[in-house]
């Protein structure tokens, strides 16, 4: 009895192993997906550089400047876009930017947006709201504000919502105060966003675009359509096919894909290397099973001199090795799953640190419990056919 629970050690042992390695391996991957959640995956920036060939007359040096009409230009010719967002920067194009009120200055990045951008980088709003299409329409003085913009300006606990703020000399009314979604953060916290009509009209920067933040159709590859996007921008432009410094682009998809893969490996490791150490578990009842048959020689020699077909004893020999296996199985997965609660509960709710539910899913609980159960079938094979290759008269003379 003792040594048949040694056995099942280590199965449970090797259960323990596979569930925790899975667990840690999804958990890891829903942490990614936690800390890049509000951000597209598919997502996609565009913004313009200096060329670096010299083109119809063009020098080489010449600054590329985008204009509001080449968001339309590109949505028009490139189906697959499904949000195109024109950002402009008040920094870009001045050398001084003032975010003011009641003596206090942020020093706060300024960014003249579409209400769409939130679907790109989506902003989790602490009160108030975000821009809306009425505030483009209307060309609006309202801005929205980050929390750390919010410190500097206003004192702790102070309502700033319908305050004004001064910026270059322009005010604008508090409409929203976000935090970033502790993802992939662009824009920072100390940051405020003016609809992009208000800009245009307030700091008189006219038909100019700083860059286009866009998201691109599920099933279409990003970047495909980030060569769409250059080839049409080199037409209108006048850049040199080949130069490639021209229009800088940062493809959001492949941190998102790089991750993916990683967690994917990930997982394959944990399974690969769960899986042996399960095998090691079920060829360890298997030998124990070996020894059994040894020791009942008589008592199988007596069965089959009462009638016992050899498929009756390795039956019997293969049930005990499913009945053994399983059950030591299920004990290692309750102790995982003890285990993986406990992770979760200390690590899971945090920001620092990727590590969200880390429980395995229902297909590959099954997938694991039905290879081991396959596996100490193969395994019972062995001494139920050592079982069955006794004679009964040979196992009767034995004491």
């Amino acid at each position: 009895m003792f040594r048949t629970f040694l056995t099942m050690l280590g199965v449970i042992f090797a259960m323990v192993i596979l569930v925790l390695l899975l667990g840690s391996a999804n958990g890891m991957s829903n942490g990614f997906n936690k800390i890049f959640a509000g951000t597209a995956s598919n997502s996609l920036f565009v913004w313009g550089q200096s060329t670096s060939e010299p083109y119809k007359g063009f020098e080489r040096g010449r600054r590329i400047r985008y204009k509001v009409e080449d968001a339309e230009i590109l949505k028009k010719q490139i189906p697959e876009i499904e949000v195109l967002a024109p950002r402009i920067e008040l920094g870009s194009h001045r050398s001084v930017v003032s975010v003011y009120r009641n003596g206090q200055t942020s020093g706060s990045s300024v960014y003249g947006d579409y209400p769409e951008i939130d679907d790109i980088t989506k902003k989790k709003l602490v009160e108030g709201r975000f821009l809306n299409q009425t505030d483009i329409e209307h060309s609006k003085k309202v801005c929205v504000i980050g929390e750390e913009t919010y410190k500097l300006l206003f004192d702790k606990g102070e309502n700033a919502i319908g305050q004004d703020i001064r910026i270059n000399g322009v005010y604008f009314s508090v409409v929203g105060i976000y935090k970033p979604n502790n993802n992939i953060n662009i824009d920072g916290e100390n940051a405020v966003f003016i609809p992009f009509t208000t800009f245009q009209k307030a700091f008189n920067s006219g038909d100019r675009m700083g860059w286009m933040a866009i998201a691109v159709e599920a099933k279409t590859p990003v970047p495909l359509v980030e060569k769409q996007i250059k080839d049409i921008l080199k037409t209108k432009y006048d850049i040199h096919p080949d130069d490639d410094r021209a229009i800088g682009s940062f493809d959001m998809s492949e941190i998102f894909n790089n991750i993916n893969g990683f967690t994917m490996v990930l997982q394959g490791f944990s399974f690969f290397v769960g899986i042996f150490t399960l095998l090691a578990g079920v060829i360890a009842i298997s030998n124990i099973l070996l020894i059994t048959v040894k020791e009942r020689t008589k008592e199988i020699g007596v069965r089959r001199a009462l009638g016992a077909t050899p498929k009756v004893v390795k039956r019997q020999i293969v049930v005990e090795a499913i009945v053994l296996t399983a059950f030591a199985g299920l004990v290692g997965f309750a102790i995982s799953v003890g285990i993986l609660a406990i992770m979760d509960s200390m690590w899971g709710s945090g920001d620092d640190f990727p590590f969200v539910n880390p429980m395995i899913s229902i297909p590959q609980f099954i997938i694991s419990f039905v290879l081991m159960v396959g596996l100490s079938v193969l395994i019972g094979l062995l001494p139920a056919n050592r079982a069955v290759k006794i004679r009964p008269i040979e196992a009767l003379r034995e004491e």
